[in-house]
């Protein structure tokens, strides 16, 4: 089907399953620290608006995290499943690392996880405040035991081969690898960023609707704020990133740039648009400046940048997909510069919370940081093609070997079983943001019982009873 083989099946169905974990694991990791952030705010002040918001984003914390902790069991099985020849290969390295990130961040956040999200009336505030942190710190170890693993993938160093098989012999070596320190900045800082879009997009979606209230008006101005101060810091980040890359992956930026061949004594121009053909080996249709590749490069008006055709065939990653995937995700990169340098400009002009357009463009750009996130991963993980570490195992020598008709079961099983149970999760998550906060949320410390009032401990239990105690008028406001 379409010229498939049960190798290329195998890559679909790993893309397609990491493509619904990712979602999940950025927004915990955003949300972790943003409900630390939270509280730890509300202690100092004793603000109402703040012990609101943490409730508020509690409950849909919690079902994000509950979905992530599924899809990242699926991940984890199919290393062994249908890349058992990568596993006996560098299981030495990947294998003790992830179970560094089960044995420190998962513990960690399992063991404080239960106080943070049901011991709000039960344990005193300073002990509750240290669990939320412990969960955000939790979530920032995952990232650096995940991202540790995955860097070593595309610049291996600190170990040796031994009877056809990785031997790690310098574990700081391993761990703290050429292109580690950059990705793990470059990624947390998406999730920060990804997440405050999130954030700032459902208090939009309210304000639009006349819920104009406190809860609401603070939960934008943050998002706005992050926006404003973390998307350029975004920016000077994957610069730094792109030169780790050229220096040791120079194969994938020639492919990210579109950039087939080095006339002498040419600086390198910037590709804005085009369509790398493959088979032809040309950029066709390009739109370009000149120079401009070489200074953002190299930082430099006269030096070339590698070029397409000094690789072998076989060595060259897929420039059409990762060309057009760079620039998704640069381009949403902008569009977040560009709303908070304009949400500072309405702050100063006092129409944040009303200039509607404004508000219109917040609602949309909610899922931009996760697309963008998507987006760099297919150019990370793409552009290290045809290798599965760089330079040591190719893709195609690294699968299970599995048959054509097995791979294509998996994957239409996977395919179904994935939208059918988590567009339930992701739906009932959005259910959680169309409610809002409610105010005075987690005040009371009566217990329930017969026409008592409570709140709800169980995120699921949140969006009924928000509307049974008089809180669906705040759906229909505006409207």
């Amino acid at each position: 089907m379409f010229g498939l083989e049960a190798l290329d099946l195998a890559r679909i169905q790993f893309a397609f399953t990491i493509s619904f974990h990712i979602i999940f694991p950025a927004i915990t990791i955003g949300l972790a620290s943003y409900l630390a952030v939270l509280e730890g705010l509300w202690l100092k002040t004793g603000q109402e608006v703040y012990r609101d918001l943490y409730h508020f984003w509690a409950k849909i914390f919690a079902v994000n995290f509950g979905m992530g902790v599924v899809s990242g069991l699926v991940m984890a099985y199919q290393f062994g499943t249908n890349w058992s020849a990568f596993s006996e290969f560098a299981g030495a390295v990947t294998g003790p690392l992830l179970t560094y990130e089960v044995l420190t961040a998962f513990f960690l956040e399992a063991g404080f996880l239960g106080v943070m999200l049901f011991g709000w009336n039960r344990v005193g505030p300073g002990l509750h405040f240290f669990s939320t942190v412990m969960v955000a710190i939790g979530t920032l170890i995952s990232t650096f035991w995940i991202l540790a693993s995955n860097s070593w993938m595309h610049t291996p160093q600190g170990f040796e081969i031994v009877a056809g098989k990785v031997v790690p012999v310098d574990w700081l070596a391993v761990i703290f690898n050429p292109s580690f320190p950059y990705r793990l900045a470059h990624m947390a800082t998406a999730a920060f960023l990804a997440t405050a879009f999130f954030v700032g997009s459902s208090a939009a979606w309210h304000l639009l609707r006349g819920r104009n209230n406190p809860a609401v008006r603070k939960m934008f101005s943050m998002a706005m704020w992050m926006a404003l101060l973390v998307a350029p810091v975004q920016a000077l980040i994957g610069d730094m990133h792109g030169l780790n890359t050229l220096k040791y992956q120079p194969a994938k930026i020639a492919a990210i740039e579109g950039h087939w061949e080095n006339p002498p004594g040419e600086a390198t121009p910037l590709v804005l648009f085009g369509w790398p053909d493959m088979e032809r080996e040309e950029t066709r249709f390009k739109v370009e400046i000149p120079y401009l590749g070489s200074l953002i490069l190299t930082h430099s008006l006269d030096k070339q940048v590698p070029a397409l055709k000094e690789f072998a065939k076989e060595d060259r990653p897929n420039s059409t997909i990762v060309f057009w995937t760079f620039r998704v995700m640069v381009a949403l990169g902008m569009l977040m510069i560009l709303a908070g340098v304009v949400a500072l400009f309405l702050r100063w002009k006092g129409r944040l919370y009303e200039f509607r357009p404004f508000l219109h463009l917040a609602v949309w750009m909610g899922t931009s940081g996760l697309i963008a996130i998507l987006a760099g991963w297919y150019t990370t993980e793409v552009g290290r093609q045809p290798w599965i570490i760089h330079g040591l195992m190719r893709t195609a020598d690294a699968s299970s070997g599995h048959s054509y008709a097995q791979m294509s079961l998996t994957l239409a099983l996977f395919v179904v079983v994935y939208f059918a149970v988590f567009g339930v999760g992701i739906g009932y998550m959005l259910r959680l943001v169309r409610k809002g906060p409610v105010p005075h949320e987690g005040q009371q410390t009566i217990d329930g019982g017969p026409g008592q009032p409570r709140t709800p401990a169980r995120p699921l239990s949140a969006p009924n009873e928000g509307l049974e105690e008089g809180h669906s008028d705040t759906l229909d406001e505006g409207k």
